[in-house]
């Protein structure tokens, strides 16, 4: 049956019928989650559907079955630099190389990795992507003649796709996820983001995380139970070599370490979002800034405004005594404050005096106003 439907599934993707060859290689699969060829015939139909983050899921998980095969590191390859994932292209399409050393088409796409990274660190003047390929990027016609020949007929699609420049695939990325089985979230720090995935009782063997410059890929192989797939284009680069996880009684953690200290709006990519905020690292006389809907207020202002009007305001009376006095107070140094405290105190409120000298070495008696007498507060 499994058979049957793998015959069925190339005639398809000879046909372009490829979203049904995609569905027949996953009932393949589903009967038999073992062969690697399933995967990376599949994976060469995600491919064609442009759904490049499947495709390197499937090539993952055809190499992981099958480290021998050659196509499925191709098949890797060519997807990751549509992603842009440049370096782990060139590591895939090398090890490919290693196995399969007569195959032109890995040095053609290795060379163009090559040219991608060095642009990237700012080596070599950017070519446009439309450019048409240059000789050493196709193989003579006689080479790939021979080469199809002694080839099926599904594997002659595949051969001539595969040799194609990368360059003149479509540019358009789809993200196809599987339904949800668990929830996840994900929350930032400066220099991580740190994945959760809520799964309550699975074995660590069961799990299986990649990464790629900018892929997370998630998987969760139960005995029994269709699997769940996290495959993601993620918002920002990461360093996949600092990236780590952990399986918990109740959750998946995946720490996933950031190439900059950007702010991730999403934990996926978006193509609306063009411009990334940086995180500033406040230093130790830097005010913090905090996020408001509003106009941000300059509250140092503010406060030296209102000061400056509560000096300049006008009272009367008993109001304008109280200022007055409240504003010798703040103006005055240690002795004047204590024996102002202390006259006021002992006087109870009818004598206040700024001479320390004074009042210092004795009990400040009572001093009424004229017509006005002191009585000790009867209790």
């Amino acid at each position: 049956m499994a058979t049957d439907l793998e015959t069925r599934a190339k005639e398809a993707f000879f046909d372009d019928h490829f979203e049904l060859a995609v569905d027949l290689y996953s009932q393949a699969i589903a009967m038999n989650p073992k062969n690697a060829e399933l995967f990376a015939d599949r994976a060469q139909a995600n491919i064609k559907l442009c759904d490049f983050p499947e495709a390197v899921a499937d090539a993952s998980k055809a190499i992981e079955l099958d480290p021998s095969m050659p196509k499925a590191y191709l098949r890797k390859g060519t997807a990751c630099i549509k992603l842009e994932e440049y370096q782990t292209a060139k590591a895939a399409l090398e090890t490919g190389v290693s196995l399969a050393p007569g195959d032109s088409r890995f040095s053609s796409l290795i060379k163009e990795c090559e040219v991608c990274i060095a642009e990237e660190a700012g080596e070599l003047p950017v070519q446009s992507v439309d450019e048409a390929p240059t000789d050493d990027m196709i193989p003579p016609a006689s080479q790939l003649l021979d080469k199809t020949a002694s080839q099926s007929l599904d594997e002659r699609d595949v051969a001539s796709n595969d040799a194609q420049p990368v360059s003149n695939l479509s540019k358009q990325v789809t993200m196809v996820l599987s339904k949800p089985k668990y929830r996840h979230e994900f929350y930032q720090k400066l220099e991580e983001i740190v994945v959760t995935i809520f799964a309550k009782g699975i074995p660590a063997k069961s799990v299986a995380v990649d990464y790629g410059e900018q892929i997370l890929s998630v998987t969760i192989d139960l005995l029994g139970e269709d699997s769940y797939t996290l495959q993601s284009r993620l918002f920002g680069k990461i360093i996949p070599a600092k990236c780590r996880y952990e399986v918990l009684s109740t959750k998946i953690e995946i720490r996933l370490a950031k190439a900059e200290p950007i702010h991730w709006t999403s934990l996926e990519f978006s193509k609306d979002v063009t411009v990334l905020r940086q995180i500033n690292v406040s230093s130790g006389n830097q005010k913090p800034a905090y996020p408001s809907s509003k106009p941000t207020k300059n509250w140092d202002k503010l406060e030296a405004e209102m000061k400056k009007e509560e000096k300049e305001e006008k009272l009367d009376g008993d109001a304008a005594l109280n200022k007055f006095f409240r504003g010798i107070y703040q103006d005055a140094d240690e002795d004047t404050r204590r024996a102002m405290q202390k006259s006021f105190v002992e006087s109870n409120g009818t004598v206040l005096s700024t001479n320390w000298k004074e009042v210092g070495s004795k009990v400040v008696e009572g001093s009424p106003p004229d017509g006005m007498e002191m009585r000790k507060w009867e209790y």
